[in-house]
């Protein structure tokens, strides 16, 4: 199991206390990998960008009309997250509904 997420986010942190067999992969330090964005991308399309960030607040509106990859790309900290893979599967968040998907209470 691999969370993706900033290792200065308390959401992150909260889900790594809960999953300590998880591996931790800071996306501003190491990025996520090609083919999970994309299976990202394509699960939650509407979801994977965190809109609400005071990184996209500060983007022009130009920079904003990118395509999701490129800014996730340029941006990490504007992932949504934590992004958990998890036997293949990806949930994002740390909703409830994911904590129960994932068997922690």
């Amino acid at each position: 199991m691999k969370l993706y997420g900033l290792k200065t986010c308390d959401t992150c942190r909260k889900a790594l206390k809960s999953l300590p067999d998880a591996v931790f992969v800071d996306v501003r330090k190491e990025g996520v990998p090609e083919e999970i964005m994309k299976q990202a991308s394509a699960q939650f399309p509407d979801k994977l960008l965190n809109t609400r960030s005071t990184t996209w607040r500060e983007l022009s509106a130009e920079e904003r009309e990118r395509p999701q990859p490129e800014l996730l790309a340029a941006y990490p900290s504007l992932m949504k997250r934590p992004l958990i893979e998890a036997d293949g599967q990806l949930y994002l968040g740390w909703t409830a509904e994911v904590k129960t998907a994932l068997g922690v209470g």
